[in-house]
């Protein structure tokens, strides 16, 4: 990096929360196409997002949450997308406009092969991109392996600390915090990157009085980190985020991450209001203003929304939802095959729950992203594996 570079580099961190150096800075190929992953962290409510349509168990199993059946005088009633399947009218003026434009697909009854229900558990498996039962890597992600693989791919991932999922590359990857923190520092390890990037020249100086910072946490920050969001920003403000993600995906990087806390629905989660609304119209908007700040660069962009797992298809005593399985993934992009919902489906009833409590999954996760990673990249069968060893890439004809 040079002084020129620094100075940049300073002027993006001024418009940012927190800004995390980890190693150096990568230049990527014009055509190299974009992706990045969405992880939802705490178990969204998929139920509620992509509705089944003319479903009396889905109106009889959530007498407070159910969204009423697609209605063109009543604004809050699910908006149909086929003749299954209806969306959260909160998405209306967000994420419908790109499903009417075929940039937009659903992908339900997908996740994994992790049982246990456990937020932290299964957020680890599918950042690790191994199977459950032979996970043997616990410091290996599939994005870093996939970086590895692919030297253009020019990763980032806009996190506090670098999420699992970016772990093991072999080779240093940045990291810029999009959380809104006063306390928001460099941690011990990006000091220590950002201090030798620097040492022996005339920066040097003034880059040690920077990162003489607290490496203490508060008490908050801790409480939070020990919750299903790990310490993830939640939605709100996620569109002024994403804004900037975009700049520094269209300019520099093509491999990203981002994570977003707030979906653990177990009480008075609502349906067209309340938290889990107010989460969606928030993630809505904020992928709609990714696409928009692209430009004509979202036509050389894939974006998947993923999520550690679904809720229970009923509602619980406390007007919520519990730890579920199966959910719905999306896959967004400009020249995306999309205006559909994709993947194998089965009849939302009784007897199709898993346990008698929730979706099944059909697609794998690992199955469906290494299907899009080989369309999109055309990787090998072998480099596939290396990304998701055991995985049989599903190809859903999304790109």
């Amino acid at each position: 990096m040079n002084r020129r570079e620094f100075l940049l580099a300073a002027a993006a961190a001024a418009t940012l929360p927190a800004m995390s150096f980890s190693g150096r800075l990568f230049a990527a190929s014009a055509n190299t196409p974009r992706f990045l992953l969405v992880f939802l962290r705490g178990g969204y409510d998929c139920n509620n997002l992509l509705v089944p349509r003319g479903n009396d168990f889905y109106h009889a199993s959530r007498p407070t949450l159910a969204i009423a059946e697609p209605d063109a005088g009543n604004p809050d009633s699910a908006i149909a997308l086929d003749a299954d399947w209806g969306l959260n009218p909160v998405l209306r003026d967000s994420m419908y406009p790109l499903w009417q434009r075929k940039q937009l697909a659903f992908v339900p009854f997908a996740g994994t092969d992790d049982l246990s229900r456990s937020h932290f558990e299964t957020q680890d498996n599918i950042e690790s991109g191994e199977p459950t039962a032979s996970r043997s890597n616990f410091r290996s992600g599939f994005l870093a392996r996939l970086s590895s693989t692919m030297p253009s791919a020019s990763p980032i991932a806009f996190t506090q600390s670098l999420p699992l999922s970016f772990q093991g590359a072999g080779h240093d990857i940045p990291n810029i915090s999009m959380k809104a923190d006063p306390k928001s520092h460099f941690d011990a390890r990006q000091a220590s990157i950002l201090s030798s990037m620097y040492a022996d020249t005339p920066l040097a100086a003034a880059t040690a009085d920077g990162l003489t910072l607290p490496t203490t946490l508060s008490q908050d920050l801790r409480d939070e980190m020990l919750h299903a969001s790990r310490g993830a920003p939640s939605a709100k403000g996620f569109a002024s985020q994403t804004q900037r993600i975009a700049t520094l995906m269209r300019d520099r990087y093509r491999l990203g991450f981002v994570d977003i806390g707030g979906w653990d629905t177990h009480v008075n989660q609502g349906s067209v209001t309340g938290g889990l609304a107010n989460n969606l119209r928030n993630l809505g908007d904020g992928l709609a203003a990714y696409a928009a700040a692209l430009g004509d660069e979202w036509n050389n962009t894939v974006v998947v929304v993923v999520s550690e797992f679904g809720r229970t298809f009923r509602e619980n005593g406390d007007k919520g939802t519990d730890h579920g399985h199966g959910t719905v993934h999306w896959v967004l992009g400009g020249k995306i095959s999309g205006g559909r919902v994709a993947g194998a489906q089965v009849a939302v009833n009784q007897r199709n729950l898993l346990q008698d409590r929730d979706y099944p999954v059909l697609t794998n996760y690992r199955d469906l992203l290494g299907g899009l990673f080989r369309r999109s990249w055309g990787l090998s069968a072998s480099k596939l594996q290396t990304v998701f060893p055991g995985s049989k890439p599903a190809d859903l004809q999304l790109v």
